[in-house]
C-alpha cells in the first residue's frame, strides 16, 4: 500500500509542478498561459484578502501562484518527508483558495472539480500517506 501512496504523491507533485510551469511561462502551452492570464484578472477581483486592503495585481498574482505550485509540487514529489508535509499543507490551502474563488465567481460546479479532487488527494496523502512508525520490540 505504501507504494501506491508514494506513486500518488509523486504524480500529484508532478501535476502541480506542471500546473505551476503553465502559469509561469508559455513553454508548456502559450494558449494555456494566455487563458490563465485572463482568468487571473477575474481571480484578483475576488481575492480573499481584498477585504483587508490587499489587492494583488493580476500578473503578479499569477506568478506567485505559479511559483508556489511549482516549488511545492517539486518538494511534494521529491523532497524529504518534512518538506513533503509542508508542501502538502501549502497546496491544500491553495486548493481551498481556488475553490473559494470559483464559488465566489459563481462558476459552474464542474469548474471546481479539479481543485476539489486535488484537495481530496492531498488530504488523503496527509491522513494515510505516511508509513506506520516502527513498533517497539519487547524482549
Amino acid at each position: 500500500m505504501a507504494a501506491a501512496f508514494t506513486a500518488l504523491r509523486v504524480l500529484l507533485g508532478l501535476f502541480f509542478l506542471l500546473a505551476g510551469a503553465g502559469k509561469l511561462s508559455e513553454l508548456p502551452s502559450a494558449e494555456l498561459h494566455r487563458h490563465m492570464s485572463s482568468q487571473f484578472v477575474r481571480f484578483a477581483e475576488v481575492f480573499p484578502l481584498k477585504a483587508l486592503g490587499f489587492a494583488p495585481e493580476p500578473g503578479r498574482y499569477l506568478q506567485a501562484v505559479g511559483w508556489v505550485e511549482a516549488v511545492a509540487g517539486l518538494l511534494l514529489a521529491f523532497g524529504p518527508q518534512l518538506l513533503q508535509e509542508i508542501s502538502n499543507f501549502i497546496l491544500s490551502v491553495l486548493m481551498i483558495g481556488a475553490i473559494y474563488t470559483l464559488l465566489v465567481l459563481r462558476e459552474p460546479l464542474a469548474m471546481c472539480a479539479p481543485a476539489t479532487v486535488c484537495l481530496g488527494l492531498l488530504l488523503l496523502l496527509n491522513i494515510r500517506g505516511h508509513a506506520d512508525p516502527p513498533k517497539p520490540k519487547f524482549e
